[in-house]
């Protein structure tokens, strides 16, 4: 049957040769990367933040800041020494340590102080950072990070943040890895007075500096990584509302500029609550109560930034008015305030120890978009939608990055991780199992910090199911699975090519006209029992199903 010789959906494999052909050499690494992305070192596991005070002025003519950053700590051993994490371009005026200032030493990024005293495990201490410097300017942020400075349409200062991957050390002081989480933080921003700050949590004071300044004063009272913690300075106008969800009553706080507020008030009204009722369906409760949920206009185009999303999608639908699923379901919702809201379920609340392990947040988060479209327009709508994104996908490298380097994998942990997700709910095959497990996972690792293991071990074990290798295959190598089919002594065979080992994913395949079957491929080719079933005949669920199909 001809039209089945090799059906390889979204040219997956035609760009995986292609790549291998290249012999593109093995990347390495730098002591700087080990410095920044060791999550293991001594003189970082030694102390567990509990708490910052993050205190910076921004001096927006001359892109200046400076301010200061009060850890707050426990020591997990005895210690004298340990690291923080600073640009080298933003300068450490100054470590405090009970009065007197400490000694210190840099490299690359990493800033190692030594206390007078030994510090014992158990014991809750702090100290304070003072810094001052010309920040990094985001030459496309969100991706590339920094500080952006731009001007609002009327000439005024408009200004954010934007550092996840690049890290929150690219602005301000801190124990810069995902790892360890605070359990709290006050952020206080002072800004040109006439100008407003919106960071995360809620607005606890405004102080008129008395100096040309105006601070704003943010409180988070719950966990938050460090690099979605924010600063959005512009001439903001403010709206709000409210909304009944699973935990009772959730402040919805809208920061847009003053001109855009009809626009944003529409937008907004249109997506937010429709947003949230899906999401707390299929991932449980909005994590962030405590903090209610913000949008804040951003001059960029979004972030995740935990209970304050930066929004620049310009209030219209789509990303930035594209579809990029291809289907038209993705023009009818704002893809910003899904796609990022998305977020505080998975890699807010779910936060992985690692940035190798980024697909916890964007995979999730990737797929969310479809249980957005299912929950409104219906399942066949959702999938549809899922299955588009396959376009998007290039298998160029492992979606899972290099441990201990701060080091990402491909960016097919969007499109491809989304529909690997799509995958393991075929497998399932039993929707309300695989809500439970999604609501699970946010309750089970609640404000938490997860690796690799325990997302899919969990998803195993609460699925009964062993999807370790389908995991492996899709997150650890590039190549996608090619299911194979021969005929063999007159009987129709088959088995899957895979890189991963033990690789036995479920299928569905059926004989044309009749319906659909789940069969357990493993490597070695074995006889199809579905009766009648013959090369000529036999069809894949390759909607559902992201792989290949090879009929000899």
């Amino acid at each position: 049957m001809k039209k089945y010789k090799l059906l390889i959906l979204a040219l997956g494999l035609v760009s995986l040769k292609a790549s291998a052909q290249l012999g593109k050499p093995k990347e390495t690494f730098t002591r700087a990367d080990t410095l920044r992305g060791d999550l293991t070192t001594p003189l970082r596991t030694c102390y567990d933040i509990g708490y910052y005070h993050l205190d910076v002025k921004f001096d927006i003519d001359h892109k200046f800041i400076s301010g200061s950053t009060l850890f707050k700590f426990a020591a997990t051993q005895d210690f004298t020494k340990l690291q923080f994490d600073l640009f080298a371009n933003l300068k450490v005026e100054k470590v405090v340590y009970k009065g007197q200032e400490l000694p210190y030493t840099r490299e690359f990024n990493a800033v190692f102080v030594t206390f007078p005293t030994t510090i014992a495990k158990g014991n809750k201490d702090e100290f304070t950072v003072y810094f001052s410097g010309n920040p990094i300017i985001a030459k496309n942020a969100p991706w590339d990070g920094g500080i952006v400075f731009k001007a609002d349409s009327l000439g005024n200062p408009w200004v954010a943040t934007a550092c996840q991957g690049m890290g929150a050390s690219v602005w301000w002081p801190n124990k810069d890895q995902q790892a360890d989480e605070v359990d709290s933080a006050l952020i206080s921003i002072s800004v040109p007075t006439g100008l407003q700050d919106v960071s995360n949590g809620r607005l606890r004071k405004v102080t008129d500096l008395g100096n040309g300044y105006t601070r704003y004063d943010w409180f988070v009272a719950n966990p938050i990584n460090n690099y979605d913690i924010e600063a959005n300075i512009g001439k903001y106008t403010h709206f709000n509302d409210t909304y009944d969800g699973e935990k009772g009553k959730l402040t919805l706080d809208y920061w847009v500029l003053s001109y855009n507020l009809e626009k944003a008030k529409k937008q907004f009204g249109e997506n937010v609550k429709d947003m949230i009722k899906a999401f707390e369906h299929w991932f449980g409760p909005y994590p962030f109560y405590e903090d209610g949920y913000k949008l804040i206009e951003a001059p960029h185009l979004g972030m995740e930034h935990q209970s304050g999303t930066a929004y620049g999608n310009h209030f219209i639908n789509g990303y930035l008015g594209r579809d990029l699923s291809g289907t038209g379901w993705g023009l009818k919702w704002d893809f910003i305030i899904v796609h990022e809201s998305g977020h505080e379920w998975f890699g807010n609340n779910i936060t992985s120890k690692d940035l190798a392990d980024m697909w916890i947040h964007e995979s999730f988060t990737n797929y969310s978009e479809s249980l957005f479209v299912e929950q409104r327009y219906g399942k066949q709508a959702g999938q549809e939608y899922v299955h588009g994104t396959r376009m998007n996908i290039v298998n160029d490298r492992p979606i899972v990055g290099t441990y201990g380097v701060n080091k990402e994998g491909s960016g097919d942990m969007y499109y491809k991780g989304g529909n690997l997700l799509n995958m393991v709910r075929t497998i399932i095959n039993d929707d309300e199992k695989w809500r439970n497990i999604l609501r699970g996972l946010n309750k089970t690792f609640y404000h938490q910090t997860v690796t690799y293991d325990d997302i899919v071990d969990y998803i195993s074990d609460q699925s009964g199911k062993n999807l370790k290798p389908v995991f492996d295959q899709y997150l650890h190598y590039k190549n996608i699975p090619i299911l194979e089919f021969m005929v063999i002594r007159g009987k129709l065979n088959c088995r899957w090519q895979a890189d991963a080992k033990g690789f036995n994913m479920p299928v569905r395949v059926k004989v044309k006209g009749g319906d659909y079957h789940f069969i357990q491929p493993t490597t070695w080719f074995r006889p199809i029992t579905i009766t009648n079933a013959a090369k000529d005949n036999i069809e894949v669920d390759t909607f559902n199903y992201y792989i290949g199909v090879l009929v000899d």
